[in-house]
């Protein structure tokens, strides 16, 4: 894989140069070694190297690496037959959710020991979202396709509260990083709708999305404001936190699941034949050379360059890439701080005086779980500094 020894530069004389450097969104994908299963559901850490994969018969994996290597957990064990409806977990990879019919299970080891619990007239929960720190969750309900509701917690999932919302069939559901903005998709109001709530699902109200498709799947971005969603006819997209949405240009549907990345620049969308990708915000989309088969369900990394996606079948697909980090400057001369979202691939932040002698920062990032961005606090010796990111 290719690295990039430059990624930008910050100057430290009251203002911002940026130098970044561009590359084309990676579209091959390659199949993981993972255990024969037929999965259906997939979910990743912010920087995509703890992956959670779920399939039929309960079958439960997880890969510390990226994918490169997959291991069989021996919890949760709870039947011979069924299906993980959908899987959510914190930034860090630490915290878990994960649903199938009228259950939820939570960890908050990774993955190596699960708590289950149920809810009363649960039907089938189908899709689960959860805040980058993991303590604030809303699941959504599809029961009999037209009476479901919507379930909050703010405990991590150890107690969950019924939203006041229309019941209906509710598909997909989204979460800011600070679980303030949760969004979730209908597909029959009665041909569809997409809600919103801005207190952690306090309350709810329709946002400005047309009723004329059903929606299956909701991404966000880290502040919420950008939205990718998807439906039977088409995807869509927002950048005023749900306000507008504009109808994209790809083929009709259904397209079954979508991902984006924390700045809701990088999007993901799956249908029952392909894989598409936009690299600006839903403005253009790429068809994806993959196998055609019904891709059940699609991730991203925080910075989109790890995407994961699967197949109805026995294999779990990789695309890697490496973006151009934006380095971000705040506080005084004195007390800096450089923040870049949580990347896929290694960065070290480095610094010089004269941009010819470089010298590694000694300093371990901080991840921001409201906002997906790794964060460093440096003091300059001297009043022009320079600093970039650099691949190891």
């Amino acid at each position: 894989m290719k690295k990039f020894k430059i990624i930008q530069f910050i100057l430290l004389l009251g203002s911002i140069l940026y130098f970044p450097f561009t590359t084309a969104s990676a579209q091959n994908w390659t199949p993981t070694t993972t255990p024969g299963a037929q999965w259906q559901t997939v979910a990743g850490s912010a920087d995509g190297r703890k992956l959670f994969a779920g399939a039929l018969g309960y079958t439960f994996c997880v890969s510390t690496n990226s994918g490169t290597a997959w291991s069989t957990n021996t919890q949760p064990q709870v039947g011979s037959f069924g299906s993980w409806s959908a899987i959510t977990c914190s930034a860090d990879g630490t915290k878990l959710a994960a649903i199938n019919f009228d259950t939820y299970w939570i960890s908050a080891d990774s993955g190596a020991t699960w708590v289950s619990n149920s809810v009363a007239g649960v039907s089938f929960f189908s899709s689960v979202a959860m805040s980058a720190d993991g303590t604030r969750l809303v699941i959504a309900d599809g029961k009999n396709f037209t009476s479901g509701v919507l379930y909050v917690s703010t405990d991590s999932g150890a107690t969950l509260t019924p939203a006041i919302v229309p019941t209906a069939s509710w598909t997909g559901v989204a979460s800011s990083a600070d679980g303030t903005r949760f969004y979730a998709t209908a597909q029959n109001f009665p041909y569809g709708q997409i809600y919103a709530s801005t207190n952690s699902g306090l309350t709810w109200a329709p946002t400005g999305a047309s009723t004329n498709d059903g929606y299956l799947s909701i991404a966000s971005s880290a502040d919420g404001s950008h939205l990718v969603a998807s439906g039977f006819n088409g995807i869509y997209t927002s950048t005023n936190f749900g306000g507008a949405w504009t109808s994209n240009n790809v083929p009709i549907g259904p397209w079954l699941s979508v991902a984006s990345s924390a700045d809701g620049t990088r999007l993901l969308a799956s249908s029952q034949t392909s894989i598409y990708t936009s690299t600006n915000s839903g403005a253009s989309w790429v068809s994806n050379d993959v196998p055609k088969a019904i891709w059940t369900t699609v991730a991203s990394s925080a910075d989109g360059g790890l995407l994961t996606a699967v197949p109805e079948g026995n294999a779990i697909y990789i695309s890697s890439s490496i973006p151009s980090p934006k380095l971000g400057l705040t506080g005084s001369p004195a007390n800096l701080t450089l923040s870049w979202i949580v990347p896929s691939t290694n960065f070290i932040v480095q610094q010089s005086a004269d941009l010819t002698s470089w010298t590694d920062l000694s300093v371990t990032p901080a991840l921001n779980f409201t906002n997906l961005q790794n964060q460093v606090c440096v003091t300059p010796a001297t009043s022009a500094v320079f600093y970039r990111l650099k691949t190891p």
